[in-house]
């Protein structure tokens, strides 16, 4: 069983619409892949998310975390009542990665009516480890 509300109809393409204009997109985060239990997006290592010593940015490591891990959360609940924003995010890096593309891997530790907590693992082209994230979300009622 998946834990993602109507997985069915969520597509991929929305997901990506819905971030134009936003930082993730700047950043060139897209979302890739969607299955039970997990949510996946990808960002390029380019001039955008690195540093000057050639490697990803450990901030944009975990922009990628946030984008993903929150996207992931907001598929899990009902968004005409409630949404999940960021409380936490921890980040430890493990490995630089200096060319191809990152993908970021969300998966649930928790899921309640409150509080969710996810774990990123972003690997590189090669599969390797480069950064291990947990993220915390608030779900709070949408005042309408």
């Amino acid at each position: 069983m998946s834990i993602f509300i109507q997985p069915s109809e969520i597509v991929l393409e929305k997901l990506n619409e819905r971030c134009k204009n936003t930082m993730s997109d700047w950043l060139g985060i897209e979302f890739c892949e969607i299955g039970e239990n997990y949510l996946t997006a990808k960002m390029p290592v380019d001039h955008r998310t690195v540093q000057p010593l050639g490697v990803v940015n450990g901030g944009a490591f975990c922009a990628l975390a946030e984008t993903v891990g929150s996207m992931a959360g907001n598929l899990c609940i009902d968004r005409t009542k409630y949404v999940a924003l960021g409380l936490d995010i921890n980040a430890n890096h493990i490995k630089s990665a200096g060319k191809g593309h990152v993908y970021g891997i969300a998966k649930p530790f928790h899921i309640g009516k409150t509080t969710q907590v996810w774990e990123i693992q972003i690997i590189n082209d090669e599969k390797q480890l480069c950064c291990i994230s947990r993220l915390t979300l608030s779900v709070i009622p949408i005042n309408r």
